[in-house]
């Protein structure tokens, strides 16, 4: 283990902490997971900057930070909706977007080859909006008697409607980026991919490398001799 490992075990961290902050909050200990959730929220932030800071980047890295993310995020939407805290069809919207990019991540992994994990334009922005409304919902929950003045339910509402169009949108993106490198990987891969001679057929015809330079057809061997006039 090295100081580059360092933002992976923040990740590691994160992830670690997915479980806590979901058994305090069903249990009510808002106080407790806040603290939790706080924590990771920070780690998320800390890990990307050392990695960049001193390139400690790794493949591993690009893989369990956003992870990280999405299991910690996910689990507080879905544990909140069932507390009644904050409606299912959003907590739902949180999730289908998270399943799509796993799914179309493993079928492009499949089909084309490497997926390499790239945060999208919207990404970014719509991770921290859904921690600030998680954090905004906890801290509603907790201390509902001394800020209800500031966090009021229209508020809470129309910031429930941000992180819907947010992740909507977000996840389009994704589709769309990822979607046009995948039909642009798949014609290029038509293009290279002629039918291959099995061995050289004279002046006629000849092979390059993975497709027919000149076609020919027929094709005639060599021992054939010329053409007859």
């Amino acid at each position: 283990m090295t100081r580059r490992d360092i933002p992976n075990l923040i990740s590691l961290l994160r992830i670690v902490l997915v479980a806590p902050v979901a058994a305090l909050l069903a249990e009510e200990r808002y106080d407790w997971a806040l603290a939790l959730f706080a924590v990771a929220g920070a780690s998320d932030g800390l890990d990307g900057w050392l990695a960049r800071r001193f390139d400690w980047r790794s493949r591993l890295g690009a893989l369990l930070d956003p992870l990280a993310d999405k299991l910690l995020l996910t689990v507080c939407f879905v544990t909140l909706a069932l507390l009644g805290a904050l409606p299912w069809w959003l907590a739902a919207a949180v999730v289908a977007r998270d399943l799509v990019i796993v799914v179309g991540g493993i079928s492009y992994h499949r089909r084309i080859g490497r997926f390499e994990i790239e945060p999208s334009l919207g990404s970014k922005p719509n991770t921290f909006i859904q921690i600030g409304f998680v954090l905004a919902v906890v801290v509603a929950l907790e201390f509902s008697e001394r800020i209800g003045q500031w966090l009021t339910p229209e508020l809470l509402a129309g910031w429930g409607w941000l992180v819907l169009a947010t992740t909507v949108g977000s996840g389009i993106d994704y589709v769309a980026r990822w979607g046009s490198r995948a039909r642009r990987a798949l014609r290029d891969a038509e293009e290279i991919d002629y039918p291959k001679i099995a061995q050289d057929r004279g002046p006629y015809s000849r092979r390059g490398k993975g497709r027919m330079v000149v076609p020919c057809n027929p094709c005639r061997n060599a021992e054939d001799g010329p053409r007859d006039k």
